[in-house]
């Protein structure tokens, strides 16, 4: 039976990836992107001449593949495709330094709950802004700020709400029982050891031979250990895979609301700025209960804080210092070999997190710009994908239970099934799909459809194990700032990713061409995801905290 505070926290922090999740699926991966570069190309100017508004082809030549915009940008003139590219790839390294700046305040558990509401009401706020800006007035480029903002606002509260996931996973019922189970051998080993020297050898040789029949079964501690940890590394997956679902299910309400106005005003510049906006006021609203239920400190023991020390006296500024400080220290290579197999997931990390969120937004913008499609049906698709998202991360675990895979090889399977899509997406350049064909190579509107489901499902089901998976290998107390090196190491990929895409899109005048990068990016990773070894990582890891202690670093 579950407890009623321990039912408490877990709604409590379902709640706030119910709330955070919808904006990632409503806006940052759909409307956002399709939004900023509406936002471009409302103020900008068909190329080569750069004379003639891009605004006067609405409703003209929407079909026209060979229009292009540039919007001016200072002195620069920029492809409207890639404007919202830019602006993705500045956020994500603002995120990238406000999460290394908050990760040692997050671990202090007093503040960590209060760090989550700040930056969700940032990102809420900011999102919710998009509502009474018009693409038509001259602040427009303020647009840019706002996303900026939300996403870094949305970022750091997520370091904040993963940091709870370790302690949530260790408190679960089913690893309670595994970890009582676990002390309980350890004292019958304990007795077992007292009473073999209190008699004589002849006595404790006769015992032996008779496989100690006066001390009751036989025990096994080995066994019970791997029970425990096969307990904690299944209940961190599903919970983990439960907040994917909470999050992609509220996704998909808001997506079927967003539809009517989306579809009724023909996917113009304010229907897209009104999802933006609900999505910014849904966050704020469902983000009330993660206030009431989540805890103000976690259950972590004093004993395992790591090296978070107790003493009141530190300042936001000292601790921000001090957090890029032991940032540094973190990423010395006495540490790195220290810490090894964290280190080589985290370089895996660095190229599947970029692959996997760049594909998603250059399809949509390949969608939009290349295969011309509605908003409506972007946002079907957008739909779709979490829809398939919640199956993926449901059905996952099961699969993973009956064919006895480890969480690494359900990782692998995930990142071969994902690669396949972008390598379809090269097959477009074949003259085979440019004939009469008319299918194939992702060449149709039809395909982004069944790619939708097809990668939702894949998707889905890689970000509740990709998170599951780091948490075995994080040192115990420290979850919050190896969370944050989990975040920054996402995002400062996710930096280069878009760069590059938005490079290839401005250079080529063919966003396609992105899809040969994003299928190097994905393969080189497999390699590095394979070589990790999660038994020693996962010691290590107690290790590194047990060696800080002691001599008091």
């Amino acid at each position: 039976m579950m407890s009623a505070t321990y039912k408490q926290r877990l709604r409590g922090w379902l709640s706030y990836a119910f709330a955070s999740e919808a904006f990632v699926v409503v806006s940052l991966t759909l409307f956002l992107p399709i939004c900023l570069e509406q936002f471009a190309r409302d103020n900008g100017f068909l190329q080569p001449e750069k004379t003639q508004s891009c605004s006067s082809l609405s409703g003209i030549a929407p079909e026209n593949a060979d229009v292009r915009c540039a919007v001016k940008i200072g002195w620069l003139w920029i492809d409207t495709a890639s404007f919202s590219l830019y602006v993705y790839s500045i956020s994500v390294a603002l995120q990238a330094i406000t999460v290394i700046s908050m990760g040692s305040i997050a671990d202090r558990s007093s503040y960590r709950k209060p760090l989550l509401l700040t930056f969700a009401a940032i990102g809420a706020f900011s999102a919710s802004l998009f509502l009474p800006l018009s693409s038509t007035s001259p602040l427009w480029m303020v647009s840019a700020l706002f996303a900026i903002l939300a996403n870094v606002g949305f970022g750091a509260s997520v370091v904040a709400m993963n940091a709870y996931l370790p302690s949530l996973a260790k408190d679960s019922p089913e690893v309670v029982r595994a970890y009582s189970e676990l002390t309980s051998s350890s004292e019958n080993r304990d007795g077992n050891a007292a009473l073999a020297t209190s008699v004589d050898l002849e006595l404790e040789s006769s015992s032996e031979e008779a496989s100690d029949p006066l001390l009751g079964h036989p025990v096994h501690p080995g066994t019970s250990q791997a029970t425990y940890t096969a307990a904690l590394s299944r209940a961190t997956s599903r919970i983990s895979s439960l907040g994917i679902a909470s999050g992609y299910g509220a996704g998909i309400i808001l997506l079927l609301v967003a539809l009517i106005p989306v579809t009724r005003l023909h996917g113009s510049t304010f229907s897209l700025r009104l999802a933006i906006g609900l999505s910014g006021i849904w966050w704020a609203l469902f983000s009330i209960p993660a206030a009431l239920w989540l805890p103000n400190a976690s259950n972590i023991d004093e004993s395992e804080s790591g090296s978070i020390k107790s003493d009141d006296d530190w300042t936001f500024g000292s601790e921000i210092a001090a957090a890029w400080k032991r940032l540094g220290v973190m990423l010395r290579w006495r540490e790195i070999k220290r810490l090894q197999n964290t280190f080589r997931y985290l370089a895996a990390w660095f190229l599947l997190s970029d692959g996997f969120t760049t594909i998603t937004s250059t399809a949509i913008l390949f969608g939009k710009t290349t295969l011309h499609m509605q908003a409506s049906s972007l946002v079907l698709i957008g739909a779709i994908t979490p829809f398939s998202g919640i199956i993926g991360s449901l059905v996952s675990p099961i699969l993973q239970r009956k064919f006895m895979w480890s969480n690494l090889h359900v990782l692998v399977l995930l990142v071969m099934m994902v690669s396949l899509i972008p390598a379809y997406g090269c097959l477009g350049f074949l003259p085979i799909f440019k004939g009469t064909a008319r299918f194939g190579g992702l060449t149709t509107q039809g395909e982004m459809f069944g790619l939708a489901v097809y990668f939702g499902f894949a998707y889905g089901a890689f970000q509740s194990y990709a998170r599951a998976f780091y948490a075995e290998l994080l040192p115990p107390g420290e979850e919050a700032r190896w969370y944050g090196l989990f975040s920054i190491t996402d995002k400062s990929s996710s930096f280069v990713g878009p760069l590059i895409v938005g490079l290839i899109a401005d250079s080529t005048g063919n966003i396609r061409y992105a899809f040969f990068f994003l299928v190097f990016m994905v393969w080189a990773a497999v390699p590095v995801l394979l070589s990790v070894d999660v038994d020693k990582g996962r010691q290590d890891a107690k290790d590194y905290i047990s060696r800080r202690t002691l001599v008091g670093e």
